[in-house]
C-alpha cells in the first residue's frame, strides 16, 4: 500500500495501534521516500522494532529481520554454502560414476540465504522490509560490511558474481545505545530517536493496546509508570513492561492499583532484583500518592 502523505501514515500506523508522534512520522515518510534507511536509536522497550513490523503490514509484504550480536558475521547475515548437500551431492554423483564440477557445486541451489541477501533478492520483485535490530550489539567489523551492503545495496558472492537491486529494501536500524555506533553509518541513515512518551501519550497507548483495561487502572499505570522512571534503576521500565504490567493487572481482574498488588507484580516491570528492593514497600507508598495528586484518583 502506497503512503502518500505524512498524515496519511500517521492514519495508517494509528489503525495498527501504534501511536507515532509527528516528528517520527516525518522521518519514517522521508526514508521511504527518498529510499534512505531509517536508523531509530532510544532506550529497549520504546517501540523501535514495531516500527518496521508495521511498515511491513503498511506495505503488506514480508519482514525479514537481521538480529545483531556479538560475532556476527558474514555467513550468518548474508550468506553460506550448505555443505551438508553439497557433501551429499557428490557422494550421490560420485555413486554413479560422474564428476561434479566447482561451477556446479558452488550454484545457487547450494546457498543458503541469510537476511541480507534475501531482502536484496526479494527487493528485486516487490518492496520488503529489512529490520537490523540491535546494530549496537555487533562488533565494528560488521558495521563496517553493513555500511558497504547499504551504500550500493548490492552482494558480491565470489564463486557467484554480483547481487544486486535498483529497487532498495525499506530498511529500519534499531539502537539501544549500548555503545556508540559509528558517525559514517548513522550519515547514511535518515536519524530519529525515540523517547520515552510523554503521560498523554503513553495513556492513548495504553489504551489502544489493552482496551478492555478500566479507564481508572490505565491511568494508574501510565502515572505509576511514568514516576518509577524518575527512580534511579538500574534498567527503567520501556512502553513494553507498561503494557505487559497492564495486561496482568487486568489479568488478576484488578480495577485499581493498590500497594498490595503492586509489590506482589512488579517482576513484571522490574528485570533487576536489585531494582526491585529499591523500589520497596515505603517507596511504592511514596508513588502511589504522587500517582493520586497526578491523576486525581
Amino acid at each position: 500500500m502506497p503512503i502518500k502523505s505524512i498524515d496519511d501514515l500517521i492514519i495508517s500506523l494509528r489503525e495498527r495501534l501504534y501511536v507515532a508522534e509527528r516528528g517520527l512520522a516525518t522521518s519514517i515518510y522521508l526514508a521511504y521516500k527518498l529510499g534512505r534507511p531509517l536508523f531509530l536509536e532510544g532506550e529497549a522497550g520504546v517501540g523501535k522494532t514495531e516500527v518496521a513490523k508495521m511498515m511491513a503490514d503498511i506495505f503488506e509484504t514480508e519482514l525479514i529481520r537481521l538480529q545483531c550480536y556479538e560475532g556476527l558475521d558474514v555467513h550468518h547475515a548474508v550468506y553460506e554454502w550448505n555443505y551438508t548437500r553439497q557433501m551429499m551431492n557428490i557422494r550421490l554423483v560420485e555413486a554413479r560414476g560422474d564428476h561434479i564440477s566447482e561451477a556446479e557445486l558452488f550454484s545457487r541451489e547450494f546457498l543458503l540465504r541469510r537476511p541480507l541477501l534475501q531482502a536484496i533478492e526479494k527487493s528485486q520483485e516487490s518492496q520488503v522490509v529489512l529490520l537490523v535490530d540491535e546494530i549496537d550489539r555487533s562488533d565494528e567489523e560488521f558495521e563496517a560490511f553493513l555500511l558497504e551492503v547499504l551504500s550500493d545495496f548490492q552482494i558480491t558472492i565470489p564463486e557467484i558474481g554480483t547481487i544486486k537491486t535498483n529497487r532498495p529494501p525499506f530498511v529500519v536500524i534499531t539502537s539501544n545505545r549500548t555503545r556508540e555506533v559509528h558517525d559514517a553509518l548513522k550519515r547514511r541513515c535518515l536519524y530519529f530517536w525515540i523517547n520515552y512518551p510523554s503521560f498523554e501519550k503513553e495513556f492513548e497507548i495504553v489504551q489502544a493496546k489493552v482496551p478492555e483495561a478500566p479507564q481508572t487502572l490505565a491511568r494508574q499505570i501510565t502515572a505509576f509508570i511514568q514516576e518509577l522512571r524518575e527512580v534511579d534503576l538500574y534498567k527503567i521500565p520501556g512502553v513494553a513492561e507498561t503494557l505487559d504490567w497492564t495486561s496482568a493487572l487486568v489479568t488478576l481482574d484488578q480495577k485499581a492499583l493498590n500497594p498490595g498488588i503492586v509489590e506482589e507484580t512488579l517482576g513484571v516491570i522490574l528485570k533487576y532484583q536489585d531494582d526491585i528492593e529499591k523500589v520497596n514497600n515505603d517507596q511504592v507508598k511514596a508513588i502511589l500518592e504522587r500517582v493520586q495528586v497526578r491523576t486525581g484518583i
